[in-house]
């Protein structure tokens, strides 16, 4: 079984999904979705559901969200290792509107306070692969951590992925920044328009390119066009499934957990692309992130 360490953000989710046009000073009927969330908690969760053997680490308030965060991750089989602070546990609100795409409104509280060192005393010794949230570079807070967890890995010998996590962000402390930072990762994940911000090219394959030349390994999901990955000359893509889309919080993350356990079990990119595409599927037919909003 192979063991894998994920660094990132703890965080609270608060998913609603508005059933009316907003009534300012009034009531607006909707449905609500609490639970564990964060984009590399919900990475860990897929992995763990894959086989592989997860230690998710991360900074955390000393409150009741903490609590209901570690349970859900020790429940969905992930040995999780919070490390108290004393700003309150992230929370994250996500409007979804009637096509299933969510803006969200995010408090980042005890994640920007993540310590390095204290993160490495808590990695299993008998990890081979850590990835490490893109939400830890692109905060100025935390980034020199996250350039050091991976410089780190690449020391020790593992492998080591990053995902890019959010567009905006990223063109506000610029490519350059996040490159710079994440330059010892071995893979990176990203959406379309993430890959197209980060490489500098508009083109699909033109950024599919030179981001594995960066990298070395690049999964780019797409959306309802689904997926392609590069890994060196390699290339393969996958189309998305056809499904009733509620709501596309944490797809893109479950694509990338069901992609990374495949290629650290040794699977081609292929077959690592259908099982992304299976587990992003999974997702979106639901409200929240799966799987704790279906229990």
């Amino acid at each position: 079984m192979t063991t894998v360490a994920v660094v990132g953000d703890v965080v609270l989710d608060v998913v609603v999904r508005v059933r009316a046009p907003l009534a300012p000073t009034s009531d607006t009927p909707a449905e609500t979705v609490v639970g564990r969330g964060g984009s590399a908690a919900n990475l860990a969760v897929a992995l763990s559901g894959a086989g592989c053997a997860v230690t998710f680490v991360g900074a955390a308030g000393r409150d009741g969200a903490a609590r209901l965060v570690e349970d859900d991750l020790t429940r969905h089989g992930v040995r999780a290792h919070l490390l108290a602070r004393g700003a309150t546990t992230a929370t994250v609100v996500a409007l979804v509107d009637e096509h299933g795409q969510r803006a969200m409104l995010t408090d980042r509280g005890a994640n920007g306070a993540l310590s390095a060192d204290e993160v490495v005393a808590s990695l299993p010794p008998d990890a081979t692969h850590l990835h490490v949230s893109g939400y830890t570079v692109l905060d100025e807070r935390t980034r020199a951590a996250a350039s050091s967890l991976l410089g780190f890995a690449r020391d020790a010998g593992w492998s080591a992925s990053v995902d890019v996590c959010s567009v905006a962000p990223l063109r506000a402390i610029g490519p350059q920044v996040f490159a710079r930072a994440t330059r010892s990762a071995t893979m990176l994940f990203a959406n379309a328009e993430e890959a197209a911000a980060l490489s500098g090219h508009d083109d699909p394959d033109g950024a599919l390119g030179a981001l594995v030349d960066a990298y070395g390994e690049v999964l780019v999901t797409r959306g309802a066009e689904g997926a392609v990955a590069a890994c060196g000359p390699a290339r393969a893509r996958a189309a998305a499934w056809t499904t009733s889309v509620v709501d596309t919080t944490g797809a893109g993350d479950a694509a990338s957990g069901a992609y990374l356990a495949a290629r650290l079990a040794g699977r081609s990119l292929g077959d690592a692309l259908a099982a992304a595409m299976a587990a992003a599927a999974r997702v979106v037919g639901g409200l929240g992130a799966v799987p704790y909003s279906r229990e």
